[in-house]
This record gives structure tokens, sequence and C-alpha cells, in this order.
């Protein structure tokens, strides 16, 4: 009887650990908002864009105006594995230009920016979560030259030309997916990988950012694949300047921006996006 009862107090006992400590071990931050951003079917893409990242506003940088023929360059359409609508971003090598310049690189965006809702700009001691997901052609050709898929940059300040964050592909041997980050106004890649893996296949990342100056700063991004939930790519740093000087605010872009230079490597691509989400968390 004895043994019994002693086996009963040390399952109790078990039992009140796990019941304090468990929690605390899992503990996740409390969501203070999100914004989300999800394709809905064909048609008026632009409005359910802007009436999400700025409403009664333009969200969207698109060529449309050097390519009118085409017509608008971000469209849905119904996606068979995801079994659910997405975005299309479309880039042609020739007529696309910058934002109706005859520039030396093509841009088509969506962003955040002064006219987008508070809880879309990341202000200093504000820890976000950017959530998407997105799909490159199995044939995709990146250039020597830049090709950005999505930016983190600010607005206001000495250097809001340079983007914190930058997430590019690039050709090489073999090509390569890269993470590039400027702590001040000159950029360099801090983690590349081999982009075969991420081409032909719908990949989700999800990049959390505290921003602020050193010693508060910290930022972490995980890519991975959709269908098999392996994690493809991965970066993060405790102790790094998530910040701009005099910056306004920071804020995400996605997309497809991509130099000239090296055009002979360039071709139409379409690169699809989905689920869109920005989430700022209790830090």
């Amino acid at each position: 009887m004895k043994s019994k009862l002693n086996i009963g107090l040390l399952i109790f006992g078990l039992l009140t650990v796990f019941a304090f400590k468990f929690p605390a071990e899992v503990k996740k931050d409390k969501v203070l908002s999100e914004v989300v951003l999800v394709a809905d079917g064909a048609g008026e893409t632009y409005e359910l864009i802007n009436s999400v990242l700025a409403p009664n506003y333009e969200a969207i940088e698109a060529p449309d105006c050097s390519h009118e023929s085409f017509g608008r360059h971000i469209d849905e359409v119904f996606d068979a594995s995801l079994k659910k609508n997405v975005f299309r971003f479309f880039m042609h090598k020739t007529p696309d230009n910058n934002k109706c310049k005859k520039d030396d690189r093509q841009r088509n965006e969506i962003k955040t920016y002064s006219n987008s809702p508070d809880n879309t700009l990341a202000v200093k001691n504000e820890k976000v979560v950017y959530n998407w997901k997105f799909k490159l052609d199995a044939n995709f050709q990146a250039s020597k030259g830049f090709t950005h898929i999505h930016q983190v940059k600010a607005v206001g300040g000495s250097e809001e030309s340079m983007p914190l964050i930058t997430l590019s592909v690039r050709k090489g041997a073999p090509d390569i997916l890269e993470l590039r980050y400027a702590e001040f106004a000159e950029q360099s890649t801090i983690k590349k990988t081999d982009l075969t893996p991420f081409k032909g296949v719908w990949v989700e990342v999800t990049e959390t950012i505290v921003f602020g100056e050193k010693e508060v700063g910290q930022y972490a991004i995980s890519i991975k694949n959709v269908s098999t939930n392996k994690e493809l790519f991965s970066y993060s740093n405790s102790n790094i300047r998530t910040w701009k000087t005099d910056a306004d605010f920071l804020r995400p872009k996605w997309g497809i921006y991509r130099s000239l230079k090296d055009a002979d490597n360039l071709r139409d691509e379409a690169v699809l996006f989905a689920d869109f989400s920005i989430k700022e968390l209790e830090n």
C-alpha cells in the first residue's frame, strides 16, 4: 500500500512539474495584429491587393504603362497543387520597364508604404513576422545581375535607398538563392544556397524581425518546401542591426525586380505568390 502511495505521489509530482513548466517552454508570442492578402479568384486583382496593403491608394508598382497591350501584370489563377487561388506576377524581357521609366532594370512589385495601415509598417522595437509562399518556374532563368523577389526597406532617413534585407536569385555555377543584408549603406550576401531545389515547387517563407539597433535587433528566416515540409534554407542572428538611420518606418516588398544589364540570360517569367501575412507580435 505504501509503495502504491509513493508511486502515486511521484506521478502527481511529475504532472505538477509538467503543468507548470511545459506551458512556459512552448509559450508563443501574443499576436497583436495580422494583415493577410489571399487570392480570391480571377478579376479585380489590383483592387484586392490595394484594399489590403493600401486602402484607397496604390500598392502596386507594375510595368503596365510600358506594355499596355498585355494589360495588368499581376493576376490570379487556380493552382492545382495548393488547391487554391494564387497571385501570378508577370515580367517580360521587353518592353517591361521600371515604373514607366526607361531604365536598366524592371519592376513588378507590391508593397506597403506611407499610405498603408500602421500595422503593416514596422517601427523600432516591434516584432514582426512576414509569411508568404512563392513558386519559381521549373525553367526559371536568373542573370548575373540582380533579380530580387523580396525586400525589406526603410522609408525616410539617409539609408532608405538601400534595402535592409533582400532575397535574390542569381546566375552562377550553380544558380543561387541569396540572402543579402545592409547594416548601413552597403549590402553583402550573408548566406546563399543552390537554387535548384526551389525551381518548380511551392515554398513557404517565414521571416521574423525584431526591428532595432544592435543588441535589440534580431532576424530569422526559414524557407520550407510546402509539399514535403523540408527546410531548404535558414538563417538567424540574435544580435544584428535591423534599422536604418533616421527611418520613419520599415516595410516589405514582394514581386520581381530585376536588372537588365545581363538581359541575354533573362526570359519572360511568371512567378507565383500566395498567402501573404504581416503579423505584429508582442515583443
